[in-house]
């Protein structure tokens, strides 16, 4: 492959670095009308960028090559272009761009429309593009692109919302909405290409009940008015069938537990069904005729992404804690395999369950192999916070495990894969709720013999990372030391500064602006808490983030420096984090670094 390393000339790398740097694959797309073309994120060049794939002579190309790398693109459906989204140094505000196949000259995709933050994108089969866009002044607003014709807008509201999917023949489109104010519980429409209305679909009741719907993809078949849906009309996530034309719905009633998602099979026979259940992911064939469910073989892990290909084999990305990540297929062996140096295995995840406020709280324990308690232990807190950690396969806490640390990982309420109403409890007590569950699980990680309290360690990225700022001053006798990578360190001024979907985030969240509702933004904000601060505190931040923005994490760090506060500071030329592989490493290498130094004199 162009770009890549063809062996391992680091031998005597230490395993924790080669997990970054070995070279890894997403699963490839492929195009819908030329199905040997397929498109994938690699990192073999030490920044992850998008590469083309031509299945049918075996060719692999790099398609993008910046800078800050590239994993936002995809395949119009002949498998003609490669759509890019272009930003500037990962701050996620840019315009697609195209280029050829097989190779050429990268070209605005739609020429004249503005810069924006992406929301969505689908492309037809005769050239008619829709294009999603999210801007401060604007809000959404979708615009249908026909070609040779100037953009027209189909749609526009203050509130989020973005593209779904486009109909097989390219007649309807499907978006999601949030109209009603309740940004965590999408609604949605069918319109025509002209902008006029053809069905709604709102189990929220114009926002008075706090139940999403969220576009799947309309069925593959020419004229077919079918959407597959995902509601969560049973407390969790699962897909249900609506004919847009009639109003039909169909229930599926899938008998799994927890979440389920699906997509379509090329031919329309059946759904492939992703199937998420208490941090493990497999999948499911589920036929549309005989409504029999029949089980996809995969092991036991996660399943991070998967698709039915025309051939009717399945194509999935799967990686566990110990084990690192394969593109697999069900017709056997391996579908994408990087050459060079290969990622060394970890250890396995051992799974825990607390009483804790709320209800019992999952989380997913890694220790050094024969290593007994008391540890030095990191509590590294998931981002989102709608995601989970699950049983898959993580350089970071890999790298933790290699220098004597226990890793103890909660998906705490507000976490998804617990059901609905996990997800949705963190509301109004924003911060405050995942740290109480964060604190039922350090209480048994201490009781149990796992953990050290004089060595414990608060750690997380984006939410993570705010989390990580309340809790070292909302619990400051709980934590030894605070690691905190592109956080929410001041919430009112981060609400000002970040993006216009994540400012109505908050605002369902927190129950309104910081205007309206300043007593919240106070409870829930790390600004409150700074001066009880009394550990080390290592801060990580993107210059160009607009999600956790560098403004209010200079607040924050100002306040640590007025009074002496111990503490350090990292600030990168990226967004909401890097895609260069050496930055991540450097990234790793100073918190560990950062935890050694002040661990150490703890233990002495």
């Amino acid at each position: 492959m162009d770009g890549m390393n063809d062996t391992d000339t680091t031998p005597d790398m230490p395993d924790w670095e080669k997990r970054f740097r070995a070279p890894r694959v997403s699963l490839p797309e492929w195009a819908e009308d030329a199905p040997d073309r397929s498109l994938f994120v690699s990192n073999a060049t030490g920044t992850y960028e998008l590469y083309a794939w031509d299945r049918a002579t075996g060719e692999r190309r790099q398609v993008t090559d910046r800078p800050n790398g590239t994993t936002d693109g995809t395949l119009a459906p002949d498998g003609e272009s490669v759509w890019w989204f272009s930003d500037t140094d990962g701050d996620e505000f840019g315009i697609w761009m195209r280029q050829p196949f097989a190779g050429g000259e990268d070209v605005p995709a739609v020429p004249g429309l503005p810069a924006s933050y992406s929301a969505g994108l689908a492309i037809g089969r005769d050239g008619t593009t829709v294009i999603g866009r999210s801007t401060d002044e604007d809000g959404t607003t979708v615009h249908v692109v026909r070609p040779g014709a100037e953009p027209s807008v189909v749609y526009r509201h203050r509130e989020s919302g973005g593209v779904g999917d486009l109909s097989h023949d390219g007649t309807l489109l499907a978006i999601e909405h949030t109209e009603h104010g309740d940004a965590m519980h999408s609604a949605l429409r069918v319109l025509r290409l002209d902008g006029s209305a053809v069905a709604e679909l709102d189990d929220t009741r114009g926002g008075t009940r706090e139940l999403g719907l969220d576009v799947l993809g309309f069925a593959p078949v020419d004229g077919d008015t079918r959407l597959l849906v995902g509601h969560q009309r049973r407390g969790r996530w699962e897909p249900m069938i609506w004919d847009v034309a009639t109003g039909e719905e169909t229930d599926l009633a899938i008998d799994l537990p927890g979440d389920v998602n699906a997509e379509w099979y090329p031919d329309g026979s059946g759904l492939l069904v992703a199937h998420s259940f208490e941090a493990r992911g497999e999948l499911w064939r589920y036929d549309l005729a005989t409504r029999g469910l029949e089980r996809v073989p995969t092991p036991v892990g996660s399943v991070s992404g998967a698709t039915a290909r025309p051939d009717g084999s399945v194509e999935y990305l799967w990686s566990s804690a110990a084990e690192p990540p394969q593109v697999r297929s069900t017709s056997g062996g391996v579908v994408l395999d990087p050459p060079g140096m290969k990622a060394p295995r970890s250890v396995p995840v051992e799974d825990v369950w607390v009483d804790g406020p709320g209800g019992r709280i999952h989380a997913l324990v890694q220790r050094p192999a024969g290593a007994s308690g008391p540890l030095p232990t990191v509590f590294e807190i998931h981002g989102g916070p709608t995601w989970h950690d699950s049983d898959q396969f993580a350089a970071g806490p890999a790298a933790w495990v290699d220098h004597g640390y226990a890793v103890v990982r909660v998906n705490y309420r507000g976490s998804t894969g617990y059901g609905r109403e996990w997800t949705d409890a963190l509301k109004h007590r924003v911060g405050l709720i995942e740290l109480e569950d964060i604190a039922a699980v350090r209480e048994w990680a201490v009781g149990s013999g796992l953990a050290d309290p004089a060595r414990l360690v608060l750690a997380g990225g984006s939410w993570g990372g705010y989390l990580t700022l309340l809790g070292l001053g909302t619990q400051p006798e709980a934590w030894a030391l605070g690691l905190a990578a592109v956080p929410v360190a001041d919430y009112v001024t981060a609400y000002h500064d970040e993006m216009e979907a994540l400012k109505a985030m908050d605002r369902t969240l927190l129950g309104g602006t910081p205007e309206e509702v300043p007593e919240r933004f106070a409870a829930s904000s790390p600004l409150t808490y700074v001066d009880e601060v009394r550990v080390p505190v290592y801060i990580s931040a993107g210059v160009n983030d607009p999600r956790c923005p560098i403004r209010q994490v200079e607040n924050y760090v100002d306040r640590l420096a007025a009074r002496g506060a111990v503490h350090e500071v990292y600030r990168y030329d990226a967004g909401h984090g890097s895609l260069v592989v050496e930055e991540r490493i450097k990234q790793v290498r100073l918190e560990i670094d950062f935890a050694d130094r002040h661990l150490g004199r703890l233990a002495g």
